[in-house]
């Protein structure tokens, strides 16, 4: 009753209003800095973070994925589950950064996020090539090679190329994963032009300038098999592969991370297809 009577004065509903979309604000301040300190003192990576996704995100994904390839969305899902539960890739990663020179800047915990999706895209079309440009450490490549092996054990054989302009890149890319991928190192753009194969699955991951994404794709244009997949790993904030894929008369749809018990906002994953 007193309340309502205040509302009725409007300087005082003014303050009651304010107050609480204050209130609100600082609820989510203190929910996101909880997460960052904890992120600060728990995490040692200071560049392409790894987190795990929501579960309701993972299904959106899931969808997104089924219907891209027209495959059903449990069959999807079982690839989702299949990269998630594979120890040994885990093994691998984990055991190849301990011997690394780069071991102080990663998490012992392992998590792909997006990655996922890479990988269920690759076992649902089952390519014979992959060119991911930007390897860095090499995580996305043995992702996509462990698809390459598992599309193997269905008789279906591919190769994965990686292109990097640091000759250090690419570090986990070792043993099993090295026999079905390899990385060319130099510009990617050059490396693009002489390649010479027909491309199934393009990945964008390496120089996010809007120029330079925009410039591999139109390299690749001539490149790509019939019914190839292109992702967009910067997709979250450039137009470029939307832009390309309205000009080369392909479909796009975007998928957004929500990350779990994370400080930062997700990245996402650009598709385009015909």
């Amino acid at each position: 009753m007193i309340l309502k009577k205040l509302l009725n004065i409007p300087v005082l509903r003014n303050i009651l209003i304010f107050g609480y979309r204050a209130k609100l604000v600082l609820l989510k301040i203190g929910q996101i800095t909880k997460l960052s300190f904890k992120w600060l003192f728990t995490s040692k990576e200071t560049t392409n973070f790894t987190y795990d996704l929501t579960e309701l995100n993972k299904k959106y994904l899931i969808q997104i994925i089924s219907h891209i390839t027209k495959k059903p969305y449990p069959q999807i899902e079982k690839y989702i589950q299949e990269i998630e539960s594979n120890k040994k890739l885990k093994a691998h990663i984990f055991n190849e950064t301990k011997m690394s020179n780069q071991s102080y800047k990663s998490d012992k915990t392992i998590y792909f996020a997006r990655r996922i999706g890479w990988y269920a895209i690759a076992r649902a079309i089952k390519p014979k090539i992959i060119v991911e440009t930007g390897v860095d450490k090499g995580l996305g490549s043995c992702i996509l090679i462990s698809a390459l092996l598992e599309n193997k054990k269905e008789g279906h054989m591919g190769y994965y190329y990686g292109t990097d302009i640091n000759p250090k890149a690419g570090y986990l890319v070792t043993n099993e994963y090295k026999k079905f991928g390899e990385i060319l190192y130099g510009d990617s753009i050059n490396s693009l032009k002489k390649f010479n194969k027909k491309i199934d699955l393009f990945i964008n991951d390496s120089d996010h300038s809007d120029d330079y994404e925009y410039k591999e794709y139109l390299t690749i244009e001539s490149k790509i098999s019939d019914s190839a997949v292109i992702l967009g790993d910067n997709s979250h904030c450039t137009t470029k592969l939307f832009e390309f894929s309205i000009k080369a008369n392909r479909r796009f749809l975007f998928f957004a991370e929500i990350p779990k018990n994370y400080w930062q906002e997700g990245a996402g994953i650009g598709f385009s297809f015909k």
